[in-house]
């Protein structure tokens, strides 16, 4: 090969391995950056973050249509696809940076600097921000600096030192060559002569005989040298950077975990209330495979919230302030809280989000204070009908004045099912008031209640779009048949749950290929506060059939066939399975 093409070669080698370097740079620098982000963010708090604190921005400006896609089609894993996503597009704008530093540092710099300030915008526009949230980022970019330098630097001197080597190469290949027209020529030119014992001598047989060439493999130079222990410095510095984020990450994982508020919440002794919830007569749960059971497993519960890392409150620094619109101010430690008077009762909750026929809601025993009996102390001020409800995390929720304090069990939630609150579900305190979807009445890891006015103030959810007041539209569901499987023909059982929370529900009908209704047979139910199960008995013949449901509550109200999405004030419309019936 001539020594020309070799060398630009060996310039093509160079360019595709520096790049290749560049890339690996890149994303250990993010590593790097989000493992000691996170080691700072385990002694300052999770919310800064810069994953958790850009997550946070995303949801809060994330439009209310892609937000119920991402429910509709993620359900209860939204969240990790978004951080998934954030991650994603994080490595992507991570090996930009890498490719520009190995041939710019200042312009890998700068695409620091900008990965910064994002960090710092979300961590600082967070409704709960603090100057403690911009240090995990502030400490992130800084080691990412740092490794980004260093890993640029060994990168740089790899592919140096290989291209040298490989010039050097080929610049020695090209002596000695021999003349294509015959002989080797010496160094005047001349044919080299030999000796009478058939050694070469130089020209004229003058000076010594030229030394031997060790043989080499046609078309190839001699192996780059110097590039070896270059290479291996990279591969260190990139050990090292691998090793400093994990092991920064893995910190701030045990931070976090020390932080946790799992050893108070299994601790906390439940009070008896005060005034125990209604018991539970003989038939609330009709008890058939695949039907949802009246009461709603902890675990199994629905969860929907914009929280990316679960607040952590521990209830020895818990306080709950009611202020605004009052004639006195009250603020209440969980301790005070406990002392209270509390109430037991059985409520469904359910989320605006849920489609018809959907998975967002649950049957529960809910113990905690009562709203109204706490806003009686305060005193209402003529003109106020909002309650706006703030959670540690910054959401905020609008509730209804009217609807709390009109007798129905509106509560300071401590205790779920007997047990504590779970930390998904607002442990050490949430909101729940019956008859009211989730985004105006259930707000979780609450410390603070400003009673205010529509007009004043707005929630997070109505700034948004969606509906001031929420009531819960009265509804139903069918739980079995799935039709997922072939069924046998003759008597099958068509059940589900049907809910119209602080009306009651007072019939449900079924019926298969739009033919007549056929009223279907009900659970008993404690009070008028909880979904209520039911069961239709279908004699069932071969062929492809749609069954349906409808709900009429206690008001005379039946439920519609009208179809609307979630969005701005709840689902409706009959719930709808397609089931085969095998022949006979």
């Amino acid at each position: 090969m001539p020594a020309r093409r070799r060398i630009t070669s060996v310039a093509i080698q160079k360019d595709r391995g520096l790049a290749g370097r560049g890339l690996i740079a890149g994303l250990l620098t993010a590593a790097v950056a989000l493992g000691v982000g996170q080691l700072v963010a385990g002694v300052t708090g999770q919310q800064g973050s810069p994953v958790v604190a850009v997550g946070g921005l995303s949801i809060d400006n994330t439009p209310p249509a892609v937000k119920d896609f991402a429910i509709t089609a993620f359900g209860s894993h939204d969240k990790l696809v978004l951080v998934t996503g954030i991650l994603v597009i994080l490595a992507c704008f991570a090996a930009g940076i890498g490719a520009v530093a190995v041939r710019s540092l200042a312009g890998g710099m700068a695409g620091l600097a900008i990965f910064a300030a994002v960090g710092l915008l979300a961590a600082l526009t967070r409704p709960d921000s603090s100057v403690a949230d911009i240090w995990p980022t502030l400490g992130g970019v800084a080691a990412g600096a740092i490794a980004l330098y260093a890993l640029v630097r060994t990168a740089r001197t790899a592919a140096t030192a290989r291209t040298a080597a490989g010039r050097g190469s080929a610049g020695r290949g090209s002596h000695g060559r021999r003349s294509a027209a015959g002989p080797a020529l010496g160094s005047g030119g001349a044919p080299a002569t030999a000796s009478p014992a058939g050694e070469g001598t130089r020209a004229g047989g003058v000076g010594p005989p030229a030394p031997p060439r060790p043989s080499r493999p046609p078309g190839r130079g001699s192996p780059p040298r110097g590039s070896g222990p270059e290479r291996r410095r990279f591969l260190v510095a990139s050990g090292a950077a691998a090793g400093t984020a994990a092991v920064a990450g893995l910190g701030g994982r045990l931070l976090y975990e020390r932080s946790s508020v799992a050893k108070a919440q299994a601790s906390l002794v439940v009070p008896v209330p005060a005034n125990t919830g209604p018991a539970l007569p003989p038939g609330t749960d009709l008890k058939i495979p695949g039907l949802g059971p009246f009461i709603t497993p902890n675990g199994s519960f629905y969860r929907v919230d914009t929280a990316i890392v679960l607040p952590e409150v521990p209830p020895s620094s818990w306080s709950l302030r009611i202020h605004g619109m009052v004639q006195r101010e009250i603020q209440l430690s969980f301790k005070e809280l406990l002392r209270l008077p509390l109430i037991e009762d059985y409520i469904t909750l359910c989320c605006v989000s849920n489609p018809v026929g959907g998975p967002y809601i649950g049957n529960a025993r809910w113990l905690g204070a009562s709203v109204a009996s706490l806003l009686r102390q305060a005193g209402i001020r003529a003109g106020a009908d909002q309650l706006l409800c703030t959670s540690v995390d910054g959401f905020t929720s609008g509730t209804p004045i009217q609807t709390v304090m009109d007798g129905r069990d509106a509560m300071l939630a401590i205790a779920m099912n007997g047990s504590a609150l779970p930390v998904e579900h607002g442990f050490p305190v949430r909101m729940v008031v019956p008859g009211l979807y989730g985004y105006v009445s259930a707000c979780k890891w609450i410390t603070d209640i400003e009673v205010t006015t529509f007009a004043a103030n707005h929630a997070y959810w109505t700034v948004r779009g969606w509906d001031q007041q929420a009531p819960i539209k009265t509804e139903s569901r069918i739980d079995v048949p799935t039709g997922l499987t072939t069924l046998k023909p003759g008597r099958v059982a068509v059940a589900g749950v049907a809910w119209a929370q602080h009306k009651g529900i007072a019939a449900v009908e079924a019926r298969a290929d739009s033919g007549p209704w056929h009223e279907a047979r009900l659970a008993t139910v404690p009070d008028i506060d909880t979904w209520r199960q039911w069961v239709w008995e279908w004699d069932a013949t071969p062929g492809n059939h749609l069954i349906e449901a409808r709900a009429t509550d206690k008001t005379g109200y039946t439920q519609t066939a009208f179809q609307a999405q979630p969005p701005p004030n709840g689902a409706s419309g009959y719930p709808r399975v397609s089931v085969v019936i095998d022949a006979a």
